[in-house]
């Protein structure tokens, strides 16, 4: 997939006339591209589209306008574009209650070591690897960016949708087998081709 360029990013006064419309279709788009994998983790896969809007909403929030700034933006966000046999994805660790973010939390310890995070289609398994530096020993981040590394053989077989595919968190203590949907796959499918 290709990454994004300068060229690809509005300045901010562009941005904001174009936000209620970007905002609308990002929403929609993400809708195809978010799989719950249970009552506290969901997971969302990124492309180029997601990348962008996350880089203008960036530029928004934190009003950069300088040049440089934005290029130091256009590389910290151009990690979240899958390569080539690639799906890329941002895992949430959903807590809604605020004085227990901290414990439940910690229960997730670990999850991002090993093969803890998968999908599986046609007898075969894709296992995420997570950015590092999202978590410590006692301590786990509640955001963590992976990445699904497919052969060529894999990617050719989940393109075929033939075999129902899942998604799997296997943590001890947190275990979820969720289907994907023939919506969000046909997304996932697009980020392959």
């Amino acid at each position: 997939m290709k990454k994004v360029t300068r060229g690809d990013i509005k300045d901010i006064l562009a941005y904001e006339k174009a936000r209620p419309e970007e905002r609308a279709r990002i929403i929609a788009l993400k809708k195809n591209r978010r799989i719950e994998a249970g009552r506290r983790i969901s997971v969302v896969f990124e492309n180029r589209e997601t990348v962008i809007f996350q880089i203008q909403e960036m530029m928004r929030v934190e009003r950069i306008v300088k040049e440089e700034a934005i290029k130091d933006e256009l590389r910290a966000y151009n990690g979240l574009i899958p390569d080539a046999n690639e799906l890329s994805a941002t895992l949430l660790i959903e807590i809604t209650n605020q004085r227990r973010i901290k414990a439940e939390l910690e229960k997730f310890l670990g999850l991002d070591k090993g093969r803890k995070v998968w999908l599986e289609f046609g007898g075969t398994k894709v296992y995420a690897t997570f950015e590092g530096g999202r978590s410590k020993e006692r301590k786990i981040s509640a955001v963590h960016f992976l990445r699904f590394p497919f052969t060529a053989q894999q990617s050719r077989r989940f393109r075929t949708g033939e075999d129902e595919a899942r998604l799997v968190v296997s943590h001890p203590n947190y275990k979820q087998r969720v289907n994907i949907s023939p919506q969000v796959r046909t997304s996932l499918i697009r980020d392959l081709s």
